[in-house]
Formats: C-alpha cells, sequence, structure tokens
C-alpha cells in the first residue's frame, strides 16, 4: 500500500492508530438464518497486541473491515450476505459450524487452550474456511509472528504444511481475475505480501480450508476504504481479493 498523506509516519498518524483507550467491544451476533454471515474468529490476546487502538489483537478492524467487504459482496455478485453484522466466535462455539467462512487478525498474537484448538480442528473437517490475515515478523510483535502462528496451527493439524500460492490458483480466479500477489502491500510491512494455503490432508489436490496473508494486512484496506488514507487502487485490490475468498470458499 501505498500512503496518500504523509501522516502515515507522523505523530499524528500515530496517536490515529496506537491508542490505548478503545473498551473491549461489544458482541451482537445475529441468529443464523440461511444467509451469509461473516464470521470472526475471538482468541486471548499474546501480551503485545492491544498496541492498535487498545484493541484486542482478534478485534482489530472489527467491525468496519468485514461490513465494509459484505457490501461489496452484496452489490457486486448473486449472494445475499447479512448486511452491517458480523458475528464473533470462539474457536469452540458449536454455532461457529453454521458459518462456512471464519476470518482471524492478528495471528501473531493468537493463543488458546486446548477445548480451542480441537473446536477449531472440528470446524476444519467439518468443511469450513479461514482467511488468517494481518500479521508479520517484527520487533513489536514479540509473541512470534509466523512461528506464533505455525505454533498454533500445529496443535491444531499437527502434521500441517503450509504452500506457499502462485497466481493461477483457482482462488484468485474464483470471481476476479487476479494475476499477481504483490497487489496488497502494506508501507508498516517490509518486504513482499506472502500468500500461504493449507489443504486437507495436506494435498493441494483436496480442498483448501485456510488461505493465510502473511506480512500484509488485507483487511486495513477494507477498513479505511473510502477514508483517503490508501490509495483507491489498493483497496480495489483488497477487495478483489476479498470476495474471491468468500467465493471459493463457499463453492468449495
Amino acid at each position: 500500500m501505498v500512503a496518500v498523506s504523509p501522516l502515515a509516519g507522523s505523530a499524528a498518524g500515530a496517536q490515529r492508530f496506537f491508542r490505548a483507550d478503545a473498551p473491549e467491544p461489544v458482541i451482537r451476533n445475529v441468529p443464523y438464518d440461511g444467509r451469509f454471515v461473516f464470521a470472526r474468529l475471538k482468541y486471548t490476546t499474546a501480551p503485545g497486541g492491544f498496541y492498535y487502538m487498545g484493541l484486542p489483537a482478534w478485534a482489530h478492524g472489527y467491525q468496519k473491515a468485514e461490513n465494509n467487504l459484505v457490501r461489496i459482496v452484496q452489490a457486486i455478485s448473486k449472494a445475499r450476505p447479512v448486511l452491517d453484522a458480523s458475528n464473533v466466535f470462539a474457536l469452540d462455539d458449536p454455532l461457529l459450524f453454521r458459518f462456512p467462512v471464519a476470518y482471524m487478525s492478528e495471528a501473531g498474537y493468537w493463543t488458546m487452550t486446548d477445548k480451542e484448538a480441537a473446536g477449531l480442528r472440528a470446524y476444519f473437517k467439518k468443511g469450513g474456511f479461514v482467511i488468517f490475515d494481518d500479521f508479520r515478523d517484527d520487533s513489536r510483535n514479540v509473541t512470534g509472528g509466523w512461528l506464533n502462528f505455525t505454533t498454533q496451527m500445529k496443535r491444531v493439524i499437527p502434521d500441517v504444511r503450509f504452500f506457499d500460492l502462485e497466481p493461477s490458483h483457482p482462488i484468485f480466479h474464483s470471481f476476479f481475475e487476479i494475476n499477481s500477489l504483490s497487489i496488497i502491500p502494506q508501507y508498516y510491512d517490509r518486504g513482499a505480501p506472502i500468500l500461504r494455503a493449507v489443504y486437507e490432508d495436506n494435498d493441494p489436490r483436496k480442498r483448501m480450508i485456510a488461505i493465510i496473508n502473511f506480512n500484509t494486512d488485507v483487511s486495513n484496506f477494507w477498513e479505511f476504504s473510502g477514508q483517503g488514507s490508501n490509495i483507491v487502487s489498493g483497496e480495489n485490490e483488497a477487495y478483489k481479493l476479498g470476495v474471491n475468498y468468500v467465493v471459493y470458499a463457499l463453492t468449495h
């Protein structure tokens, strides 16, 4: 991402993001009625994960990011999702099984109990698809970034393997044609975005059960869409990815 405003790296920009005055988010889940509802995964945040406006890491961008994405899904596809609503579930909440697509923010700060690990394992086995977004290896993330993510995933799937994706993968052509994976860099991430996948039984010929947006923050583009802090092209490309993820998950 290219920041339009010079405030992105200034004291004013820092105050915008690194405050500690936000209350714990109020969760108001909507009941299942067969329509698509964006589901976010809630977890206990490791130390350091409250840096963004004082929010726990799982809630970064909640609910603005998903509400904006779902409006795009509704506007350009035949899906009729529930608008202005986003459900939040613990990993071991049985109600999560009613929602085929789930999202996790800041997996570098993700911690969980054994019961939650078993719950997420069951979700994958039942056909669930998870989007892991917004994490990286840097000095701020003292809990480990990619190392913490892989450690937690191995508690869910002990023999899990991670596969680097190429633009030829069907997920990047499920709705929009996306032919480059370098389209969603963030100004606060060093290096190129890396998109990886986890497959059922570690077999790329089978169903993808998770996509991993590493070293980037796709939902940041959704969250601040239309506010002038991102270039429009970056927002557009991030929406394309989000729509493709949802469409792929709902059709596989």
